[in-house]
């Protein structure tokens, strides 16, 4: 897959065949370097969640998980920055490195403006939260209260790493941004645990020491954009590249806040109608079935650099490719999850919670997998220079969204939050790719999906009967095998015979 900013892309019928490995190799070593730096972090907190609920205890763990949930969402407030100084990086690759260091400090400098701004909106926002809608133990509250201003404070460092990142992703620098990724995850996820383990639970601390871990995160990513663009360059703000950047991020920075509370709002909702106890049965198989997403976010991130100065039917053949090389990644491993949920729920947080949270989890894992299809859909909106377009989706899903929700919650409580997720999903896939393709998804995609739906069945089934679950269960391992074999592109399948024989040769 060879794209370049002049406007070549890999698989184009004009770029020459004996570059197309060459380039399919560098897409696809950025593309694992996302990959491994996505699922590290997964494996972390897989082992950190048990650690959490024990030396917290449930109702610090849902407060923490709010947290984070308010400063995800409130760190998109950049105005669509960071994708914006991603996307204009990228398209200034031939430009003089003058251009793209006034692109990088302008951005730089006008960022932390609104991410204070944005801190002060939070400041409001989580304190009106948790002192009226969050239902919790009323003397966990002060400690609450008091965690607020570090929340705010939070902000202005949120923001500008997506900036940052941003400028490094511009620059197709992604070993570098993985590195700096793992990093400072694992010492997110450790150093709270630290203070929890020789200070005790107290929701302040635990706070602050993940606020350090990202601001060491910053200052490593702000010198490596120094090196990478900024030196040699005055800082400066240019009136004219600010104006580029917020043409493009506008409509970024709507979707971008619009998209995340179609995602996190489900536990917003939970905890002020289902209490505390029930965001951790929600949130801890949703953290785990989230991380589905490392893999379409490792190639889409990898592919948006290349694709910005595609024509639209290069992109419409890449993205086609994209759709079903995950369709066939992720579909017979999904089925496989769906059928040992159950069971590996159990053993990781105890045989209790494990079986109450799972047959919501399964429902997840179809739900994510539909988002990873979406993904693909949105990566290919925001690289034609159409995120408005992505924000026409977004506002067309929100009512029905919302009002799917409330009643699933109340008729059914956590599977019926399950099922509005899933049917969140769906819908973003059909409104997405309409936008895009001007049509429904194809055979293939209805029937890995249906494949999925009838293993949350047997599943289901296997607790009753397991005899019965258990051929059930090969019979739909195989034939989704079968069909991801048939479904994968036949560069990629070329691309993977060829590792084979590689290795074998050696």
């Amino acid at each position: 897959m060879n794209f370049d900013l002049a406007g070549n892309i890999g698989f184009q019928d004009r770029a020459p065949r004996a570059m197309r490995p060459r380039v399919a190799k560098s897409v696809g070593r950025n593309a694992v370097y996302n990959l491994i730096g996505s699922a590290l972090p997964l494996a972390l907190s897989l082992a950190t969640v048990p650690v959490y609920l024990k030396l917290v205890g449930p109702d610090r763990y849902s407060v923490l998980a709010i947290a984070w949930l308010f400063l995800g969402y409130f760190g998109l407030f950049d105005l669509g920055l960071g994708r914006a100084t991603a996307y204009r990086i990228a398209a200034q690759k031939d430009a003089p490195p003058e251009d793209r260091a006034i692109t990088f400090w302008t951005a730089t400098l006008i960022n932390p403006m609104i991410g204070v701004i944005t801190g002060g909106i939070l400041w409001i926002v989580s304190h009106w939260y948790f002192t009226g809608v969050f239902k919790v133990d009323a003397a966990l509250r002060p400690e609450i209260l008091a965690s607020v201003p570090l929340l705010a404070l939070s902000v202005p460092i949120a923001t500008l790493t997506g900036t940052l990142t941003g400028t490094l992703q511009g620059r197709e620098q992604f070993l570098k941004i993985n590195m700096i990724s793992v990093t400072s995850t694992a010492l997110f996820q450790l150093l709270p645990l630290s203070i929890a383990y020789f200070h005790g639970p107290y929701l302040p601390l635990l706070l602050g020491s993940a606020t350090f871990a990202r601001l060491l995160a910053v200052a490593w990513l702000w010198w490596e954009c120094h090196r990478e663009v900024g030196r040699g360059f005055a800082p400066r703000i240019s009136r004219e590249r600010f104006n580029d950047l917020i043409g493009y991020g506008g409509w970024v920075a709507i979707s971008s806040l619009i998209g995340p509370l179609l995602v996190v709002s489900d536990r917003f909702v939970i905890g002020g109608v289902l209490g505390a106890l029930a965001v951790t049965h929600y949130t801890v198989p949703f953290q785990l079935v989230q991380r589905i997403q490392i893999v379409p976010s490792a190639i889409t991130s990898a592919l948006m650099p290349r694709m910005s100065g595609s024509d639209a039917a290069a992109r419409e053949r890449l993205g086609d490719m994209a759709g079903r090389i995950l369709e066939a990644l992720l579909t017979p491993g999904l089925l496989v999850a769906i059928l040992l949920f159950e069971p590996a729920m159990k053993l990781w947080v105890g045989s209790g919670l494990g079986g109450e949270m799972a047959p919501a989890g399964r429902v997840m894992i179809v739900a994510f997998w539909v988002f990873a299809l979406s993904s693909v859909k949105i990566t290919l909106l925001y690289s034609s220079g159409r995120p408005r377009a992505v924000t026409t989706a977004y506002a067309i899903e929100i009512p029905l969204y919302f009002a799917v929700l409330f009643a699933a919650m109340h008729g059914y409580g956590l599977m019926g939050c399950a099922f509005a997720l899933l049917f969140r999903c769906g819908m973003d896939l059909v409104v997405q790719g309409w936008l895009f393709e001007k049509r429904l998804p194809g055979l293939r995609t209805f029937t890995n999906f249906a494949l999925l739906m009838v293993g949350t069945s047997v599943a289901a089934l296997m607790l009753t009967t397991p005899r019965l679950g258990a051929v059930l269960a090969g019979v739909l391992v195989i034939a989704s095998a079968i069909l991801a074999a048939r479904s994968l592109p036949a560069e990629a399948r070329t691309m993977a015979l060829d590792i084979v024989r590689r290795r074998r040769a050696a």
